[in-house]
This record gives C-alpha cells, sequence and structure tokens, in this order.
C-alpha cells in the first residue's frame, strides 16, 4: 500500500479480475479465427478481419493529445483510458488504441505506459515488459539489415558502399549510453572492417516508424525495401532492398504487424500495437490498430506522443494521410503543474498558471489550425486545489477551448 493508505496503480492492476481475451474480442465483434491468443489475457488480431468488415462504417475517431508536457508527462494515456472507460460506462461501444511500451522509459524517469490508478490497460506487467514480442522482433529486423550490411562490405563490396557513408545503426530496447557511439569490427580481419557506429534505442528504430504505418505485409515489405542505409562510392543510395535485405526482415516482423487486443480495467476492448517515438519519428500507435478499431468500435480514442505539436500534428499530417483517417474531435490534457512550469515557477500559485496559459493558448491555436474542435482534459493530480484547477478551466474556455472539464480517472476510473 502507498503511504497515504491508497493502492498503488500496481496494486490496483493486480487486484483486477480480467475477462477472458476471447471473450473481450467477442463482444467487440471479431471472430475466433480472427484471434491469435498469447495466453488468457492477451491476444493478436489477424488482419484478415480487415477484410471482412470493410463494408461496415467506420466510428468517430477521438485523438488524445497534450499541452507541451513535464518530464514526467501530464497523464495522457490515463486521460485515453480514462475517456474510453466512460464511454463504455454511457452504453457506447468505445475501443482504445495506444502505443507499445518500450522497456528503457519503463525502467527510467517516465515509467510506464498503461495509464494508472483505476483508468488502466491491463495485465499492466505484461503491457510494460515483453508483451507479445513486438518490439524485438523488430530490433531483430533492424540488426539482421545492419548484420547483413557488414557482411556485404567483407566479402567483396558488390554495391561499392562507402563505408564512410553508412548511417544504419543498430538497436537495443533500453536505455544505455554506453552504447551510443561504438566501434565494429575489432579481432581481425574474420569479423569485419574497424569503423565507428553506434545503438539507438528500438523506439527510434526506422523499422518501429514503418511497421507503425504498414498497412499489410505487402506494404510492409515494399517500405522496408526502401532503407536507405548509405551511399556507394559514386553517391547512389544503398537501399535494403539493394542489400537483399527486406524480405527477410519482413518475415521476421509477419506477427509484429498484427495489432494486440486487450482490455481496460472496466473490459473494454484496447488495441495496443507499436510505439514510435513522437520527437523522432510520428509517434502514435500502428494504423492498422486505428483501421481495425474504427471497424469495430462507434468511438475510437487514439492518443498522441508528447504535445499537440508533436505527436498529433504528424497524427495528423502523416498517420491520416497514409489511412485516410478524419478525426472527429481532439482532446487536449492540461495540469496545473504543468502550466506553473510553463509559467516559470514549478509549484508556484495562480499567478504562475496565469503565465503559463500562453503555452495551453498556443497548442488550441495548432488544433483549431486542423479545422477540429479541442476538448481540454484538466487532469487533476493529488495538492490540485479546486482554485487551481478551475482557473486552468477557465483560462481554457477564455482562449478557445470548445469545453473544458475536470478528469479524475486516476481516482474514480469511467465514473
Amino acid at each position: 500500500m502507498t503511504q497515504t493508505g491508497n493502492p498503488s496503480s500496481l496494486e490496483i492492476a493486480q487486484a483486477a479480475q480480467l475477462r477472458p481475451i476471447a471473450q473481450i474480442a467477442e463482444e467487440a465483434g471479431l471472430l475466433a479465427d480472427e484471434v491469435e491468443q498469447y495466453g488468457r489475457h492477451k491476444a493478436k488480431v489477424d488482419l484478415s478481419a480487415l477484410d471482412r468488415l470493410e463494408g461496415k462504417p467506420d466510428g468517430k475517431l477521438i485523438c488524445v493529445t497534450a499541452i507541451t508536457p513535464t518530464k514526467a508527462g501530464e497523464g495522457k494515456t490515463t486521460t485515453s483510458v480514462s475517456l474510453t472507460q466512460g464511454l463504455g460506462a454511457i452504453g457506447k461501444r468505445p475501443v482504445l488504441c495506444l502505443r507499445e511500451a518500450s522497456v528503457g522509459p519503463v525502467f527510467g524517469i517516465k515509467g510506464g505506459a498503461a495509464g494508472g490508478g483505476y483508468a488502466q490497460v491491463v495485465p499492466m506487467e505484461d503491457l510494460n515488459l515483453h508483451f507479445t514480442g513486438d518490439l524485438h522482433a523488430i530490433g531483430a529486423a533492424n540488426n539482421l539489415l545492419a548484420a547483413l550490411l557488414e557482411s556485404h562490405l567483407l566479402h567483396g563490396n558488390a554495391l561499392g558502399i562507402d563505408p564512410l557513408s553508412i548511417s544504419w545503426r543498430r538497436c537495443v530496447d533500453m536505455n544505455d549510453r554506453a552504447l551510443r557511439q561504438i566501434v565494429v569490427g575489432l579481432g581481425g580481419r574474420a569479423n569485419g572492417y574497424v569503423r565507428e557506429t553506434g545503438f539507438d534505442i528500438t523506439a527510434a528504430s526506422e523499422v518501429m516508424a514503418i511497421v507503425a504505418v504498414a498497412r499489410d505485409l505487402f506494404d510492409l515489405r515494399r517500405r522496408l525495401g526502401a532503407i536507405t542505409v548509405g551511399h556507394s562510392f559514386s553517391g547512389e543510395p544503398i537501399t535494403a532492398e539493394g542489400l537483399n535485405a527486406a524480405g527477410a526482415m519482413t518475415v521476421l516482423l509477419k506477427d509484429a504487424l498484427k495489432p494486440n487486443l486487450v482490455q481496460t480495467l472496466e473490459g473494454q476492448p484496447a488495441l495496443v500495437h507499436c510505439g514510435p517515438f513522437a520527437n523522432i519519428a510520428h509517434g502514435n500507435n500502428s494504423l492498422v490498430a486505428d483501421l481495425v478499431a474504427l471497424k469495430l468500435g462507434d468511438y475510437v480514442v487514439t492518443e498522441s506522443g508528447f504535445g499537440s505539436d508533436m505527436g498529433m500534428e504528424k497524427f495528423l499530417n502523416i498517420v491520416c494521410r497514409v489511412g485516410n483517417l478524419s478525426p472527429s474531435a481532439v482532446v487536449l490534457v492540461a495540469t496545473v503543474r504543468a502550466l506553473q512550469h510553463h509559467g516559470g515557477e514549478p509549484g508556484g500559485g495562480l499567478a504562475a498558471i496565469e503565465r503559463g496559459a500562453a503555452n495551453l493558448r498556443r497548442h488550441l491555436e495548432i488544433v483549431r489550425g486542423f479545422g477540429l474542435k479541442a476538448v481540454v482534459a484538466v487532469n487533476r493530480f493529488p495538492g490540485d486545489t479546486d482554485e487551481e484547477v478551475e482557473l486552468v478551466r477557465r483560462l481554457a474556455l477564455d482562449h478557445g477551448a470548445h469545453a473544458a472539464e475536470l478528469n479524475e480517472g486516476f481516482e474514480r476510473g469511467g465514473q
């Protein structure tokens, strides 16, 4: 138990009575042969479901984003989960779409990626650790390309690759700064040519970004083949297709392309799939997860990484264009602590919130610039006073929010 006597997010998740994932899938509208179970509470959804449901109208798409977040985040995932649970509580058929967790941030300052309190996706421990192995498969495909590239250099270099031009790096799903810059090829000729390279975290891999926008295996292979790993001595781009790597990479990713199905604490279906970072990629869950969800639910709640100027803009400019998606609304998460931080006085009072509201105003302008209406969710944290929360709500309305409401999903779930 926590010091206040309230159960922790971990305790809440572990005490939850999860329903069999086959039941969640059936109620969502999936057939038994479209669901590949990974134990009792996780499953993958076969993309054949999209073919069967092609003629069904899409549900309404809601994008959850935020003002500029602080290091610990402002609760976008908690808000996304509680909104999904709330829609379920009033008799709607919502489906939640989230990104998969990266082990690096899970064991870093950011923590897990399954929400918190009574607004969580479960099984929480599985989601935050190895889950269904998607990130491992993406890392393997990334590193296979790196290995084939090194082998090509060693065995004749028929493509005339300039080693100094190589930009392709290896990846590992861990915060390990000692691997950012390394030297490979030590130990003699059998180990290849000595050169500098490095590791990125798996979520930052181009392979992750590609899986997140691919529609099917054929589209995936085409996009993988177009990866540029470096240039020849004559300046021509060297691609994964040119190295005969795209087919093998696709085989490694054949299961990773399928969305993962889990559930919220209150039993709504959640598709948790892919996790490209928003600062270096497009920062949203997979396109195929969105497409499946839109055929299953009346409402689809999807979360974009970081603030509206990153994840949301990339969702609208990249994912929606690739997938021909049309969001109906945006939920913009704001917090007292973030506005105080942006006001130059973390932990300050009402005056700091007033100053920090310039950040809120700018994010509302970004949303309006796309022709969408923003509902501001004031995500309440312990210690926030009624006066502070009401000030944030009033400032949101003053700066053009369509509506502004208090969110206490952490403590109340979907109530």
